[in-house]
């Protein structure tokens, strides 16, 4: 999906740059000709990848949402990619864990698209993506914070398309299923433990089981997405979700 440097002159500003998606989002987008802003919690981790590529590292807790006011958000790109997850049955989910990842999934994109808007419409031209999930389209069980905050996603993704349309601004979401990045390792470790189940019968018996293609999918093909969605090409593609599920939702 390379658009051959169409990116050139465009500041993009990636949540999570540090590892997995946001890493390879990273790379993708300043091959393309973009300065990237790594923005993690992890300053070593954002400062390497920044060095790699060229870009600049930003280091900041987006829980902390006065702290994302105060960021200079005046990017032509907004990838909102930064994530957890947290595993429990609701009658057992720790209530502050839960407002946590609303604050971080949700509340977050929230304060930066507000913040990156204003220069995105005084230019024209803007490009929102979020990094939603299956999970944003289709429940698990045991999972009721990250399901809430993606559907919420979803939503704020659709009002920002419809809002930033006759700005030029586009916005949509790409929903991968598992993911091979860290937050997923971990998760095969701990279901690896709960279950009693090597980490391979994990992968093969628990997450892939609604799937089709029996893979995890490579972070560089969710961040080939982002390019696209970012391209000429897609200027027309806005309020949607690209969905990279393996099948997952055909049943």
């Amino acid at each position: 999906m390379a658009v051959n440097g169409s990116l050139v002159g465009r500041r993009a500003l990636i949540t999570g740059g540090a590892s997995g998606i946001g890493r390879a989002c990273a790379v993708r987008l300043a091959a393309e000709g973009a300065h990237v802003v790594v923005v993690d919690r992890d300053a070593a981790a954002a400062g390497a990848v920044a060095a790699e590529i060229g870009g600049t590292a930003l280091a900041v807790d987006l829980t902390d949402l006065d702290a994302i006011d105060a960021l200079d958000l005046a990017a032509d790109i907004l990838v909102n990619n930064a994530g957890l997850q947290h595993v429990a049955p609701l009658h057992e989910f720790p209530v502050d864990r839960f407002s946590y990842i609303l604050r971080l999934m949700l509340e977050a994109p929230f304060r930066l698209v507000r913040g990156a808007l204003p220069h995105m419409y005084e230019q024209g031209w803007g490009r929102v993506v979020n990094i939603s999930s299956i999970h944003g389209l289709r429940a698990s069980a045991y999972k009721s914070a990250y399901v809430t905050a993606k559907h919420g996603l979803e939503g704020l993704s659709k009002v920002i398309a419809l809002e930033g349309a006759e700005h030029g601004v586009t916005s949509n979401c790409v929903n991968p299923a598992y993911v091979r990045t860290p937050l997923v390792e971990g998760q095969i470790a701990d279901q690896a433990k709960a279950h009693g189940l090597s980490e391979d019968q994990v992968v093969e018996q628990v997450m892939l089981a609604p799937a089709a293609i029996k893979r995890l999918i490579a972070p560089a093909e969710v961040a080939d997405a982002v390019v696209w969605l970012c391209s000429p090409s897609a200027a027309s593609v806005t309020g949607t979700s690209l969905v990279m599920d393996g099948g997952w939702s055909a049943h």
